[in-house]
């Protein structure tokens, strides 16, 4: 560090202009309370870039000189503190000189003062530096002259000591360990470092918030970012619902209906040509069946010819068995007569045994008659439903139909029942569709929905037993080997019923039926169901279903009375015999004999003994005869009935053809019209697709998707729904934002990673620099301890110091204090501040510790130190050991003191400088007076 060899002051408060040599030691500037003591010292401050003793500044001092300029010049060594040129303290500045002036202009601007520093090399006067540019001076601020001089050496750390005011001169005594550590360590310029480290660890700790910030604001950025990504997968949702919408709308719908109707076309084209084909196969079967009934009607004719003739040799061959029935039957009475009375000649002895006979003869009348009486009603029953037959073209109705028919007619409710709408198509199947449908005969088929309520009203009325059913549906082809395909129905039928005609089966026999799955029924109505199998049969005479069932009836009443006709003659003949017998045993009561009538007639009954073997043998010849002929008009009459049926059916079978075969020409006509008129069409809305919309693979594609246009309907009012109810990204912009976000969110994470590498690596660095420092405020420590360990010597004190514990942690470097302990005259270790220490070792503590600060190594200078009045309320023995142990250390002193009797304040002093009270009514401060003391050199001279 450098020392000042000389001051000089111009329009510095009070003074004009001063000149003061400061080439010594110890400068002692004494003189009266208010003399200006201080205010040399604040302007050595201010030369040097300090603060003024407060209150007071630099602008202060300017004002009171009443000048617009103010100079304070100082010339100080620029000496080599080593061999090397480089340890010069302006070396920095390029001045190599041994001496160096400073200076500072003070001037007014404007209303304020402004100052500015300069260094020239040598000693150079105000008037040389007034007259040298100020390009060439090279005029630096306060910040760039605090930056030169601690070059030069007067750290901020020495500067701070320099700015001790009046009083404070024992003030480091009183640093506790932890602030004088921090003193050494600022002196020595290694808490500059440690503060940049904490600088440092600052930046990376705010680089630290900026990253977590960064990172919060790069989490909002994804949050955007998703938010913004959400909203462009719903705008191109709506973008892609749009177009499909206009696809659906324009092409797919359009296309999609042609190609329907295209197919649709196809498909009628092939069922015309199909419907074309069968009525070609319709028209030669009915030429065949035109054949057929040709000779169904020859047949006919035939078996109604001989039919004919057999029932004229039936009818012959009844009159020969009736005659000799005639002839017969006057002979057998006669022999029955005889035996009669030879039975009655037995018991004519005996009363009792003739009353009983009687008695017998009327028991067995009774039971004969009532016998004879019940097949009587029977035949009467018989001719009654034979009677009602006649006229008729249909078998009757009961009576409950009768009754319900007619109040359904009086409200005008069209209906028929199910008996009526039915034709056995084959007479082989008769029995089993008789059987079938047998409990739904009945049944009632209405013409119109709406008359479905009054019909249930009247049938509940009338307690009807069998189904009122509303229109049904149009009886469909049916399968050949179904019992629906065995019957004709000429009304709609109710779904269920066709349903269960369809799923009978008609089987020849039970063991074929057994060997298929579903329900059957055979020819003799065998019939099976899910519950098992039974019979369905149904006699002749209940067949209810077309007029073969009328002629069926017919057929079975005759029968029916031809048997009881039969039965009834010989009940006659019995019940005659019977009462002659009652009249001939009551005759015999009477007193008639038997034996006389057998004497008087045995001429008659041996002529009837003779002649009836013959007369039974003719008339048995002539009834087998008459059943003969019977059995063949019977069989000639079913063949005729038979044929006739067939031809009645064939010709109805046609007659329905021919209407179904004319009512097909005019369909096909029509539908040929419809077809080349569609054809049309749809050939004029092909053109107006485009073709690229109606190739195969696109078409393929389209059936593919939407399966037909009905589908594509759907679709385009499902995406129209979507577009109109839901909620829809509609800004274009919002795909731009997201690319922008998305570049932004990429170049944020990109710089965040580096950021955190690279304040990862400082914080490395920085940790591993300060790890390596700290071996260097070891050094300091010791060095410190060193130099006041040595002034402590020159002192005549014992000082020593505890290393304190340096490790790369702030917990412990903040913890971190440097104890120093002291011992006067062998009493003893005190510490710094521990009450023990009297005034003057109070203030030899702190210039022990202040000039250890200042001394730089062994043979360097310990630069200057300005102390403002020392040896205030020191005695005369504290006052010689500081003045002791001013003159022992090698730095300059710059002191200050009152006027005051006691000489030792000026002992130790080289130079002198005596300051006075400026008069009252002075412009200016006396001049400075200068005491040097001589050297032995100088008393030499």
């Amino acid at each position: 560090m450098f020392h000042l060899q000389s001051l000089e002051l111009v329009h510095w408060d009070y003074c004009q202009r001063v000149s003061l040599p400061l080439d010594a030691s110890i400068i002692t500037i004494a003189g009266p309370n208010g003399s200006g003591k201080t205010t040399l010292l604040d302007a050595m401050r201010t030369l040097l870039g300090l603060k003024c003793s407060s209150p007071r500044d630099y602008k202060t001092y300017a004002r009171h000189a009443g000048a617009n300029i103010a100079w304070l010049r100082a010339v100080v060594d620029n000496q080599a503190q080593t061999r090397q040129t480089s340890s010069r303290p302006f070396a920095k500045r390029l001045l190599y000189s041994d001496q160096v002036t400073l200076a500072c202009r003070i001037e007014r601007n404007g209303g304020d003062w402004q100052r500015r520093y300069m260094v020239v090399e040598g000693d150079a006067s105000i008037e040389q530096l007034s007259a040298t540019p100020d390009k060439d001076l090279g005029l630096m601020g306060i910040e760039a002259w605090g930056r030169v001089l601690s070059a030069a050496g007067l750290s901020p750390a020495i500067a701070k000591v320099l700015s001790l005011e009046q009083g404070q001169t024992d003030r480091l005594c009183e640093f506790s360990p932890r602030e004088l550590l921090r003193l050494v360590f600022d002196v020595f310029g290694d808490q500059e470092v440690l503060n940049h480290y904490d600088t440092a660890r600052e930046h990376q700790q705010q680089l630290g918030r900026e990253m977590a910030q960064a990172e919060h604001e790069l989490d909002h950025s994804k949050a955007q970012l998703a938010e913004l990504q959400s909203r462009v997968s719903n705008y191109q949702n709506w973008q892609h619902k749009v177009q499909e919408q206009e696809r659906l709308a324009t092409e797919v719908v359009p296309v999609l209906e042609w190609h329907g109707q295209r197919q649709k076309l196809t498909e009628r084209s092939r069922e015309q040509r199909r419907q074309r084909q069968h009525h070609r196969q319709a028209l030669a079967e009915r030429a065949r069946q035109n054949a057929q009934l040709l000779e169904l009607l020859e047949v006919r004719s035939q078996a109604d010819a001989h039919a004919s003739q057999l029932l004229q040799e039936r009818d012959a061959a009844a009159v020969q068995r009736d005659s000799t029935r005639d002839f017969e039957r006057p002979l057998e009475d006669l022999f029955k007569r005889e035996t009669e009375l030879l039975a009655l000649v037995d018991k004519e002895s005996d009363a009792e045994a003739l009353t009983a006979h009687l008695q017998t003869l009327h028991t067995q009348e009774e039971g004969l008659q009532a016998r004879h009486s019940a097949t009587l009603q029977k035949r009467e029953l018989a001719a009654q439903a034979l009677s009602a037959l006649e006229g008729k073209n249909t078998p009757p109705h009961p009576e409950d139909a009768r009754r319900l028919r007619q109040r359904l007619q009086a409200q005008k409710i069209g209906h028929r029942f199910l008996a009526e709408v039915v034709e056995v198509r084959d007479e082989h199947w008769r029995a089993a569709i008789e059987g079938v449908l047998r409990p739904l005969r009945w049944m009632v088929l209405l013409e119109k929905a709406d008359d479905v309520a009054q019909a249930d009203s009247i049938a509940s009325a009338d307690r009807y037993r069998h189904y009122i059913t509303a229109p049904g549906d149009n009886v469909p082809q049916a399968d050949a080997a179904s019992l629906l395909a065995q019957v004709r129905f000429d009304a709609k039928l109710p779904r269920w019923l066709i349903q269960q005609l369809q799923n009978l089966r008609c089987v020849a026999d039970p063991s074929e039926g057994r060997k298929t799955s579903g329900s059957w029924i055979t020819p003799q109505a065998y019939s099976f169901d899910g519950r098992g199998a039974r019979s369905v049969w149904v006699e002749p005479r209940d067949h209810q279903f077309g007029a073969a069932a009328l002629i069926a009836r017919r057929d079975a009443v005759e029968r029916d009375l031809r048997k009881l006709d039969a039965e009834l003659g010989p009940l006659t003949q019995e019940l005659l015999a019977l009462k002659r017998q009652i009249k001939d045993c009551q005759k015999s009561l009477e007193g008639h004999s038997a034996a006389e009538e057998l004497a008087r007639r045995n001429d008659e009954f041996s002529a009837a003994r003779q002649a009836l073997p013959g007369a039974k043998q003719a008339r048995v010849a002539a009834a087998q005869h008459w059943q003969t002929l019977d059995k063949a008009y019977g069989d000639a009459k079913t063949r005729h009935q038979q044929t006739d049926t067939q031809y009645r059916q064939l010709e109805q079978t046609l007659r329905q053809k021919n209407q179904d075969a004319d009512r097909l020409v005019a369909e096909l006509l029509q539908t040929r019209k419809q077809q080349t008129a569609n054809i049309d069409t749809s050939n004029h809305r092909r053109r107006q697709i485009p073709e690229k919309w109606r190739t195969a693979e696109v078409l393929q594609s389209l059936v593919k998707t939407y399966q037909n246009d009905t589908q594509a309907r759907l679709r385009l009012q499902s995406v129209h729904e979507e577009l109109q109810l839901d909620t829809w990204e509609k800004d274009a912009t919002v795909e731009e934002r997201y690319r922008r976000m998305e570049v932004l969110v990429r170049e944020q994470g990109y710089s965040l990673g580096d950021h955190q590498a690279k304040n990862a690596q400082a914080g490395i660095a920085v940790h591993n620099a300060r790890e390596s420092y700290i071996e260097v405020l070891r050094s300091t420590v010791r060095r410190y301890r060193k130099n006041i360990q040595e002034l402590g010597e020159l002192a005549g004190v014992a000082v020593n110091a505890d290393l304190p514990v340096l490790e790369n942690e702030d917990s412990v470097l903040a913890q971190a204090g440097l104890k120093v302990h002291f011992n006067f005259d062998g009493k003893g270790s005190i510490g710094l501040n521990d009450g023990e220490a009297s005034g003057g070792q109070q203030v030899i503590k702190s210039l022990i510790l202040l000039v250890a600060l200042l001394k730089d190594d062994e043979t360097a200078s310990g630069g200057f130190v300005f102390i403002d009045e020392p040896f205030a309320h020191l005695d005369v023995r504290n006052i010689q050991l500081v003045g002791h142990f001013l003159r022992s250390t090698q730095a300059q002193y710059v002191l200050t003191t009152p006027i005051t009797h006691n000489l030792e304040v000026f002992e130790p002093a080289e130079i002198t400088l005596i300051t006075s009270k400026k008069p009252k009514n002075a412009r200016w401060a006396p001049p400075i007076a200068v005491a040097k003391r001589r050297t032995p050199v100088d008393k030499a001279a």
